[in-house]
């Protein structure tokens, strides 16, 4: 990484962790990552310049975690996956029973903060509501 994608990805991250400080509390790892919970589902933030004016944030959100390994349960994390238009669904079969992670990445260099973070809670907000669905699903909301 050059010192002129370290600058580009600090100011993203401190752009991103600026718009998220208007409804969360953030912690910012040693690597620079941010991290934070919205609800009950802990989220992480992280930059990374793919190319020039190209500077993207990866947002992570593990949704629920050592789920029972039900199949019909999977298959409606996959469909729900499916109708998401912001992030993608990951299912991870664990020896504990299924974890659910939900990953959105996106071009963010020059974002206002008001758009940076309507787009950001827009993401932990289905992520949120997915957990709430999930948890239901299992008899454990």
């Amino acid at each position: 990484m050059t010192d002129q994608d370290a600058k580009v990805t600090a100011e993203l991250l401190t752009a991103a962790r600026e718009a998220l400080e208007m409804f969360h509390d953030v912690h910012v790892d040693d690597d620079g990552a941010l991290s934070f919970q919205h609800a009950e589902v802990p989220c992480a933030v992280q930059a990374m310049r793919l190319a020039e004016g190209l500077t993207v944030l990866s947002l992570t959100c593990v949704v629920a975690w050592d789920l029972p390994d039900d199949r019909d349960l999977a298959v409606s994390a996959a469909e729900r996956a499916g109708q998401g238009l912001f992030g993608t669904l990951g299912v991870v079969h664990t020896e504990r029973g299924m974890d659910v992670t939900l990953r959105y990445a996106f071009p963010a260099e020059g974002l206002k903060p008001e758009p940076l973070s309507t787009l950001l809670m827009l993401v932990v907000s289905t992520a949120s509501q997915l957990r709430n669905e999930l948890l239901a699903g299992t008899g454990s909301a």
